[in-house]
């Protein structure tokens, strides 16, 4: 059974735990600062509210459960059906950096446009992985 896809879910595990970090490396220093007492972001309304200027890496965290759930899926089955090519490991390592690109993106400067096209092309790439999971089922 190939394994080619193991690599590109686990790299995008650890992008996904590296945002983990910087959310916190931001958090706690901004409620620090600001005096906020865990208490007081009990409810999603009152982060946003309190800790608006570093909720970026926030987001992004949330965005790498979101779509990526379908790919960590499509990674499985793909593995198990055999399904797993030149192409198909090709276009997951291209989602991974779209994802990466995404992520740096959020947790920077977060233009809301260059953040839409990267999303979108990675979008784009997964739905191809499916697509082409799926016609290779019926062949």
């Amino acid at each position: 059974m190939a394994l080619s896809l193991i690599w590109p879910a686990a790299a995008l595990v650890g992008l996904t735990c590296v945002v983990w970090f910087v959310l916190y490396a931001r958090r706690i220093p901004y409620m620090q600062r600001n005096r906020i007492a865990p208490d007081r972001v009990a409810s999603r309304a009152q982060v946003v509210e309190l800790l608006g200027p570093v909720q970026a890496p926030a987001n992004n965290f949330n965005n790498l459960l979101e779509l990526p759930v379908l790919f960590y899926f499509l990674a499985v089955v793909a593995t198990l059906t055999g399904r797993t090519g030149e192409v198909m490991t090709a276009a997951a390592w291209a989602f991974v950096a779209l994802r990466v690109v995404h992520s740096v993106i959020q947790c920077t400067y977060n233009k809301v446009m260059h953040r839409f096209l990267v999303y979108s092309a990675g979008a784009l790439v997964l739905w191809g992985m499916w697509a082409g999971w799926a016609i290779s089922m019926f062949r």
